[in-house]
């Protein structure tokens, strides 16, 4: 990992949640990966274990992404509000 991907990774993870603004850990996106690919450092938002993987369906993105992304935004637009919060 480079210099910037950590910094980048750091900023993100200090944003909180995109969702509730609790602590947050990383999310790769996943949209265009196929499986068991991960998408680049620069490609993430930040989500509270709730909404990462633990919340259960409807809450949590690895527990069901259509109706996570039904619920909070998709991917792409969680990660536009990212890109503008930097």
């Amino acid at each position: 990992m480079t210099k910037a991907e950590k910094l980048h990774l750091t900023l993100v993870a200090e944003l909180g949640c995109i969702i509730c603004h609790q602590p947050a850990e990383i999310h790769h996106l996943r949209t265009g990966m196929g499986m068991g690919q991960r998408n680049t450092n620069f490609n993430v938002i930040p989500l509270c274990p709730l909404h990462h993987r633990i919340g259960g369906y409807g809450t949590a993105f690895h527990a069901g992404r259509k109706a996570f992304e039904q619920n909070f935004g998709t991917e792409e637009e969680l990660l536009k509000r990212v890109k503008g919060l930097l």
